[in-house]
């Protein structure tokens, strides 16, 4: 016998809640199970992927591949503007993705747009660096 597609399990809400209660930041699987193994409410990686998937299918969450190298990011996306208004700085150290807001980025990108007729995608647009706990 096979389960509705929205059928919502216990564990499946205490990810979202998770992911929910982290205000827009982005988390791995891996951080996600760290998380669960050491609050006492253990929940399987399988179990957490399969929940990802879900969640990211169900669009209550947003998935980022950033490249090839790293796994993938998770987003709560909920009533939030999600990350189509700003771009991404990634840690080459850490692996840590921030947001970044900035005004000279977003003139930057008019420029882009006004002067070389191309729309930056902010979704996908990721500078590569080392944050500051990495340099220290």
């Amino acid at each position: 016998m096979s389960r509705p597609a929205s059928y919502n399990t216990k564990q499946r809400e205490a990810v979202l809640s998770y992911i929910a209660s982290l205000g827009g930041s982005h988390v791995t699987a891996a951080q996600i199970a760290a998380y669960f193994s050491g609050g006492g409410a253990h929940i399987g990686r399988t179990t957490i992927y399969r929940h990802l998937d879900k969640l990211t299918e169900s669009g209550k969450i947003r998935k980022y591949t950033v490249d090839g190298t790293s796994g993938a990011c998770f987003q709560y996306i909920g009533n939030t503007e999600g990350c189509h208004t700003h771009l991404h700085l990634k840690c080459e150290g850490c692996g840590e993705l921030l947001h970044l807001r900035c005004d000279a980025l977003d003139e930057i990108q008019r420029h882009i747009s006004d002067e070389h007729a191309f729309q930056v995608n902010s979704v996908k647009t990721v500078f590569y660096g080392k944050c500051d706990n990495c340099l220290k």
